[in-house]
C-alpha cells in the first residue's frame, strides 16, 4: 500500500511541476524553530489539515520511531525542519531532520516513517552537563530559508484566470505555457516591499529563479560550537564545520538566512555569555550582541522580521538588532516587569508589530519601526513563545499558552479582544496553527503523567480531537512541528510521533 502511494503521489507531483519546485524551495515547509523566522507556529495551507477534515474521523497516530540518541538531562529530540517534497538520486522524498541531545542528526522518510541518514558529529559528550547546561545539541535544527513572510495561500483560494496553455515552437517542448503578449493575462503586481528603517536598509533584489539549481542543506550546531552544513539527501558535509560558539553553551534558536546564521546563548554556560551571535558562513566572521538582562527570554531565542532585523527579549527590554552586526537599534522597556517570552513578529493594518508576553502574564504589542507601545493586554498568563496567525477575515490571532490553557487574543485597531479560552491543557506547550486548525499538548511529566496532543478550533477554541492514551511518554525539550498533513511531537524517551491522516488510495 506505501509503495502504491507513492507512486501515485510521484505521478500527480510529475504533473505539477511548479509546485514541486516550489515545494523543493521551502514554499509551505516547516523550516525552522516556529516554522519561519518571525516566529509565527503557523501553516498557512495544508492539503489535509483543516477545520473541515478535523470534524470527521480519521486523524490519528500514523507512526512512532524510536531515535537512536542518547538523552542529557532530559533534553531528548529538538523539533524538525521539514522537506515536504524533495526530488533526489533516490527518487521522491518526504523528509524531516531532527537533532539530538546526543550530538546526532537523522534524516527522517516521513511518509514511511524510516530512517534515511544519521550522523553523530560533535565531541560534547565527554561531559555530563546539567539541567541548566546540558550540553549536547541543544539548539533546533534548521533549513536556511528567507525573512519574507510566507505566502497567504489560505483556503479557498483559487486561480484568478482560467489555465492557458498553446503548442510550443520547435526544440521548445511539446506543450508550454508560451503565449503571445496580447493573449497573455496581466502580471500579478509585485508584492509591497518590506518594511526598512534608516539603520537596516534592505538590499533591493529581484527574488530568485525558483528552477535555478541550488543544493540544499540541513544546518546543525552540536554542543562542541561547530556548526554543520550537510546536504538533505544523504547527511553528507561537504564543508568542514565553522567554529561558532565555545564548546558547552546552552543554544536556541538556531536560524540561516542571506548566508548568515543566528543563534541565542541562555544560561550562561561554561562561561559563554548570554546573548544573540551570527556567523556568516562564507566570511566567518562572528558577531555578537550581549544580554541587557540577566538572561534572553523565551523558548526560541529571538524572531526577525521582514526587513532582517533580529529581535530579542531580555530583562526588561525588547531590542531591535541590525541584520548581521547585530548592533542595537532601539529598546522597547517596560518598568513594572520583565520578558519571560521570545518575541514573534506579525504584519498588521499595513505595519509590522512585534509581541512577548512578561512575568505579570500580559502580553506587550510594539511597532517594529520605532519599537514605540501599541497594545498590552489583560493578564492573561505566562509564556515561553507565543502563536500568531491571521483567518479569512484578516482578524490577527495571538496565542498564549499558560499553565492551565492556550488563551487566545483578538488583535483589533483599539486593542486587545478576548478571543477564546481552551480546554483545559495542563503547561500547555507552544501551540501552532496549521489551516485554522490550533495544535497544542499537553507535555506530562517524570511522576507518571503522559503526554496529550489536542487539536481545536482556532475560531471557536473548541476541541476536536485528541491523542487519548496514544503517546507512552512525557515532553521534555523540542516542540510541535508540522507540514505535509502531519503533526510531529517528540518524547524524553527519544521517540518521534507523527500524527495525521492515512493516505488515500
Amino acid at each position: 500500500m506505501i509503495f502504491r502511494n507513492r507512486l501515485l503521489r510521484s505521478a500527480a507531483c510529475v504533473v505539477a511541476t511548479l509546485g514541486m519546485v516550489q515545494a523543493q524551495r521551502g514554499g509551505n515547509d516547516w523550516m525552522t524553530v516556529g516554522n519561519d523566522v518571525q516566529r509565527s507556529h503557523w501553516i498557512r495551507y495544508d492539503a489535509k489539515i483543516s477545520e473541515q477534515t478535523m470534524r470527521k474521523p480519521g486523524f490519528q497516530l500514523l507512526w512512532k520511531m524510536k531515535m537512536n540518541n542518547v538523552a542529557r538531562q532530559q533534553q531528548a529530540l529538538t523539533s524538525p525542519a521539514l522537506l515536504d517534497f524533495y526530488i533526489g538520486y533516490r527518487g521522491f522524498r518526504t523528509l524531516g531532520f531532527f537533532g539530538g541531545s546526543g550530538d546526532t542528526t537523522s534524516g527522517v522518510d516521513t511518509d514511511m516513517g524510516r530512517l534515511e541518514w544519521q550522523t553523530g558529529a560533535g565531541k560534547s559528550m565527554a561531559k555530563p552537563g546539567t539541567a541548566a547546561c546540558p550540553g549536547g545539541m541543544t539548539s533546533t535544527i534548521t533549513r536556511p530559508t528567507t525573512i519574507v513572510y510566507p505566502m497567504n495561500v489560505g483556503r479557498g483560494q483559487a486561480r484568478a484566470n482560467p489555465a492557458r496553455s498553446g503548442v510550443g515552437e520547435p526544440f521548445e517542448g511539446a506543450v508550454t505555457l508560451k503565449q503571445s503578449a496580447a493573449a497573455r493575462p496581466p502580471a500579478p503586481p509585485p508584492p509591497p516591499a518590506p518594511a526598512t528603517t534608516a539603520a537596516n536598509p534592505r538590499r533591493a533584489t529581484a527574488p530568485p529563479s525558483p528552477f535555478a539549481p541550488k543544493a540544499q542543506y540541513v544546518v546543525a550546531l552540536t554542543g562542541d560550537g561547530q556548526l554543520h552544513q550537510m546536504y538533505v539527501s544523504n547527511g553528507e558535509a561537504p564543508k568542514a564545520p565553522l567554529p561558532f560558539l565555545k564548546a558547552g553553551a546552552h543554544a536556541v534558536g538556531l536560524t540561516v538566512f542571506d548566508g548568515v546564521a543566528y543563534v541565542a546563548t541562555v544560561n550562561g554556560c561554561n562561561g559563554v555569555e548570554n546573548g544573540v551571535y551570527a556567523i556568516n558562513l562564507e566570511t566567518k566572521e562572528v558577531n555578537q550582541w550581549k544580554a541587557t538582562g540577566k538572561n534572553i527570554a523565551g523558548a526560541t531565542g529571538f524572531a526577525v522580521g521582514p526587513e532582517g532585523e533580529v529581535y530579542a527579549a531580555s530583562g526588561n527590554q525588547i531590542v531591535a538588532l541590525e541584520e548581521t552586526k547585530l548592533k542595537q537599534r532601539a529598546a522597547y522597556t517596560v518598568q513594572e516587569s520583565e520578558f519571560v517570552s521570545s518575541p514573534v513578529v506579525f504584519a498588521f493594518d499595513g505595519k509590522n508589530y512585534v509581541a512577548a508576553t512578561t512575568a505579570d502574564g500580559k502580553v506587550h504589542v510594539v511597532n517594529a519601526a520605532d519599537m514605540s507601545s501599541v497594545a498590552v493586554s489583560p493578564v492573561v498568563g505566562k509564556a515561553s513563545a507565543l502563536a500568531s496567525w491571521e483567518d479569512e477575515k484578516k482578524t490577527r490571532w495571538i496565542l498564549v499558552p499558560t499553565a492551565t490553557n492556550v488563551t487566545a487574543l483578538k488583535l483589533t485597531a483599539k486593542g486587545f479582544e478576548t478571543g477564546w479560552t481552551s480546554r483545559e491543557i495542563p503547561a500547555a506547550m507552544t501551540p501552532i496553527v496549521v489551516n485554522g486548525v490550533v495544535f497544542s499538548a499537553a507535555p506530562g511529566n517524570a511522576k507518571g503523567g503522559k503526554a496529550v496532543l489536542y487539536a481545536i478550533d482556532g475560531m471557536t477554541g473548541k476541541e476536536f480531537w485528541n491523542s487519548g492514551t496514544s503517546i507512552t511518554s512525557y515532553v521534555t525539550s523540542g516542540g510541535l512541528a508540522a507540514g505535509g498533513g502531519r503533526v510531529y511531537l517528540s518524547t524524553v524517551d527519544n521517540h518521534q510521533y507523527a500524527f495525521g491522516f492515512f493516505m488515500e488510495i
